[in-house]
């Protein structure tokens, strides 16, 4: 089987690692790469040459906007953040990103579909991105025809390298393509917040890593997991992901 390469852009070295653990979990995937800002994801990008690129937007240095343009002609790009401004997924867009995805919104389950989709052409949106993009191919979007970012998107300066000519996105074969987990979470009761967590448990992410993935304390994690565990009828990880998987 052949093992799609991806290379993972965040500032955050908590949520890289934590991407890194649960994407090289998987036998088919395998993350060759890290960076902590746009212009190490292109350095890894030429270097590594990725079947998949997995971008934030927010990163000291140049930020993820800044360097899509340079990054698309190497490989598909996911932004994977949680900048959710309407403004900010429809320039991600323009400058060709192939998929946008809120942290928050997706499973880990989900992540991992969304990054074997985009090597196959299918673009993947959680429902914020897909809704500003619906709401810009319906011409309601408060954007611009030629929308421009802020001067910045994390108190620095936007654009720190001249993006190239860009040309006009065809977004016209665009379908947003969320899976849902309805089926566990009304088997076991689980909130949608509490099924996110048992998915990032049963890829073997630990408490610090879930955290972080999730931008909440580790607190607020054990505090899901107790209440998991209790719906599971589990008293361990092992046991709680195997019930989750079907396998107990």
């Amino acid at each position: 089987m052949t093992s799609l390469r991806v290379v993972v852009a965040d500032d955050n070295p908590v949520v890289r690692a934590g991407l890194t653990a649960l994407l090289s979990g998987r036998e088919d995937i395998t993350v060759v790469a890290e960076a902590a800002d746009g212009r190490e994801a292109y350095d890894a990008a030429r270097a590594h040459r990725p079947d998949v690129i997995l971008l934030d937007v927010r990163m000291p240095g140049v930020d993820g906007i800044s360097a899509l343009p340079y990054l698309v002609p190497l490989a598909p790009v996911v932004m994977l953040t949680y900048s959710r401004e309407s403004e900010i997924v429809e320039e991600a867009l323009r400058r060709g990103a192939d998929g946008y995805l809120v942290h928050g919104e997706f499973t880990a389950d989900q992540l991992v579909t969304a990054v074997r989709d985009i090597t196959q052409g299918r673009p993947h949106f959680t429902p914020t991105a897909a809704g500003a993009l619906l709401a810009q191919l319906r011409g309601t979007s408060n954007a611009t025809a030629n929308p421009q970012l802020p001067t910045s998107t994390q108190g620095i300066p936007v654009g720190r390298i001249p993006p190239p000519p860009i040309s006009p996105e065809n977004l016209s074969q665009v379908q947003p393509a969320v899976a849902q987990s309805s089926s566990y979470r009304s088997r076991f009761q689980l909130s949608a917040r509490e099924a996110e967590i048992m998915d990032l448990i049963a890829s073997g992410m630990n408490n610090q890593h879930i955290a972080a993935t999730c931008f909440i304390s580790e607190k607020t994690v054990k505090n899901h997991i107790n209440r998991i565990f209790a719906k599971l009828h589990s008293t361990s990880r092992s046991e709680a992901t195997a019930k989750w998987l079907g396998l107990g």
